[in-house]
């Protein structure tokens, strides 16, 4: 089914639930797809997210994943020829940080809103492993910097926040996208539920980006066996070289 009929589709539900009793959740929400494929020719995939608030507020969307310890490394030049000079190891770093949200909240940076709601702590406080922590302050936070920003030209970690749209007062959408080298993994989509300056409610829910056809068994097959991967590489590629060369001769 097409995107845009789901998401109709799925608003009609939603506007045919009755009202909910005192206590009960105040946020519903859901994703177009719970699987982002990765085959060949992959130029990057668009996931809708829908739902809709009980109330008046504001909603923030995160979306992370996965986590692993990562390497930044500073050149230096050195007799002509540019070196690694300085490093520093950063732990549990989100791969990938999509911020979004509604009304006002669309026009302020990513960091505003983390700050301001205290969430994503992930993204503002990504701190060095403790064999760097005698590093210098200054240095470690223009390593911090350095980090983001890589990301950020990647496409990996939003620059800004792109917007929730509300239909109505309750029903709301917006668009995750996930440019073409997304890392594989597990992800999470959080939805916070912003009213009289606070969170008044949060859900979250997995969404898995996988490879998947002829390009996946490749990737496998190479990694579970790097060895004979390597090897049938240098027999097709002296098998080209010594038929290309027949060819030339004859012609």
């Amino acid at each position: 089914m097409h995107v845009r009929g789901l998401f109709l589709l799925c608003l009609i539900g939603i506007s045919l639930v009755p009202a909910r009793p005192a206590g009960a959740a105040e946020l519903i929400a859901d994703i177009s797809q719970r699987l982002v494929a990765i085959t060949t020719g992959f130029t990057g995939a668009d996931v809708l997210l829908f739902g809709a608030t009980e109330g008046e507020g504001d909603v923030i969307v995160i979306v992370r994943g996965p986590e692993s310890d990562v390497v930044v490394r500073q050149k230096e030049r050195v007799a002509g020829i540019w070196v690694n000079a300085h490093r520093m190891t950063f732990l549990d770093v989100p791969a990938f940080y999509h911020v979004a949200g509604s009304g006002d909240l669309a026009a302020q940076r990513v960091e505003e809103i983390l700050a301001e709601y205290e969430i994503g702590a992930e993204y503002r406080n990504i701190q060095p492993a403790e064999a760097d922590e005698g590093i210098d302050p200054d240095t470690a936070a223009a390593f911090r910097e350095a980090f983001i920003r890589g990301k950020e030209r990647q496409g990996l970690y939003a620059a800004r926040t792109w917007p929730v749209t509300f239909i109505g007062s309750r029903l709301f959408r917006t668009t995750i996208r996930f440019p073409a080298n997304v890392p594989t993994g597990t992800y999470t989509v959080e939805v916070f539920s912003i009213s009289d300056g606070r969170v008044a409610s949060m859900l979250n829910t997995p969404l898995i980006v996988s490879r998947a056809g002829f390009g996946a068994a490749v990737y496998d097959f190479a990694y579970d066996y790097a060895a004979a991967y390597g090897l049938i590489a240098i027999l097709i590629a002296l098998m080209s070289g010594w038929m290309a060369g027949t060819l030339f001769r004859k012609v």
